[in-house]
C-alpha cells in the first residue's frame, strides 16, 4: 500500500503581517510533526489576499520560502501554499505563486493561472501557465490556486496523470456553497483525491471567510474537514492502491473527450 498522510491547515491570516503569520504557522506545524507527510496552507498564507503586491512580493530565495524550506526538512513534511512573489528583488511583475516544498529539499512553484478580476487581481499580478505534475512519495500531485477551481478544464486529469489535486485558497464565505460543490465535483469527474485549504476570519478588505478546508476521496466522499469558522487542521490517509483499483473497476477516464484549449492573451497554448 502506497499511502500518503495529507493535512489541511485552516488559519485566520493576519493582514500583511508576514512575521506574525509565520510565527503562528510554526506552532500549527509543530502539532502535526510525525503525523503527516503533507501540510497544505491557504492561498497567500503570509499576507492575506492583498493587492499591495509590489510592497509585499518576495523572490523564491526570500525569507518566507527559505524559512519554510528549513521547516519542511526539520519537521519531515512537505509544505504547500501560495505567497506573493516576484522573480527579482526590483521586479515590477508580481505573481500569486503556489509552492510545494519537500523535506528532501525539492522546491516546486506554480503561478496562479486564473486571476480573480472581480477582486482586481488581474491588475496587480501576472498569470502563470504551468500545470505540470509534482512527484512526491510515489504520488502525482497537481497544485492550483483558488479561482482556478471554477475552471474544470484547468483541473482536467487526462489519462490519470494526477492522483491528488491540491487547492490553496482565500475563498469568501458569501460563495461557500460554490467552494464545497466544486471541490466535490473535481474529485468525482477526475477520479483523484482533492485536498483543499481555505482561510477563516475577515481580511483587510472586509471580506469574510468561514473555511471549508477539506479532503475528498475520488468518489467525492468527505474524508475529513476542519470545522467552520475555526483555525485548525484535518488529516486523512490517502491510499494509492485503493485509488488505482477504483480506476480499474470504474474506468470513466477511458471515455474522456479530447480537445484543444486556446488561451487568451498573455497565455501560451496548451494542448491536451
Amino acid at each position: 500500500m502506497n499511502a500518503l498522510r495529507a493535512s489541511v491547515v485552516q488559519t485566520d491570516i493576519r493582514w500583511e503581517d508576514k512575521a506574525a503569520n509565520l510565527c503562528r504557522l510554526r506552532e500549527t506545524l509543530e502539532s502535526l510533526r510525525g503525523t503527516t507527510d503533507l501540510a497544505v496552507m491557504p492561498e497567500t498564507f503570509s499576507t492575506g489576499f492583498s493587492m499591495d503586491a509590489r510592497a509585499l512580493a518576495e523572490t523564491t530565495a526570500g525569507e518566507t520560502i527559505a524559512t519554510l524550506r528549513r521547516w519542511s526538512a526539520e519537521l519531515g513534511m512537505a509544505l504547500a501554499g501560495s505567497f506573493i512573489a516576484c522573480d527579482h528583488t526590483e521586479a515590477t511583475t508580481c505573481r500569486n505563486r503556489a509552492f510545494f516544498l519537500t523535506p528532501g529539499g525539492e522546491a516546486h512553484f506554480r503561478d496562479k493561472h486564473h486571476l480573480f478580476r472581480m477582486g482586481g487581481e488581474d491588475g496587480h499580478f501576472t498569470p502563470g501557465n504551468d500545470r505540470s505534475v509534482i512527484r512526491y512519495q510515489g504520488w502525482n500531485i497537481r497544485l492550483l490556486v483558488c479561482y482556478d477551481l471554477r475552471f474544470p478544464v484547468w483541473s482536467r486529469n487526462a489519462g490519470n496523470e494526477c492522483d491528488l489535486l491540491v487547492y490553496v485558497a482565500n475563498w469568501p464565505a458569501s460563495r461557500r456553497r460554490v467552494w464545497d460543490t466544486l471541490l466535490q465535483a473535481r474529485a468525482i469527474e477526475n477520479q483523484y483525491h482533492v485536498c483543499a485549504a481555505n482561510r477563516v476570519g475577515t481580511d483587510g478588505n472586509g471580506v469574510s471567510h468561514n473555511g471549508g478546508s477539506a479532503i475528498y476521496s475520488p468518489k467525492g466522499g468527505l474524508m475529513d474537514a476542519v470545522p467552520d469558522d475555526r483555525e485548525g487542521t484535518a488529516t486523512a490517509l490517502l491510499e494509492k492502491d485503493a485509488l488505482e483499483n477504483f480506476r480499474q473497476k470504474f474506468p470513466v477516464w477511458r471515455d474522456a473527450d479530447d480537445f484543444t484549449l486556446s488561451c487568451t492573451t498573455d497565455y501560451t497554448d496548451w494542448h491536451r
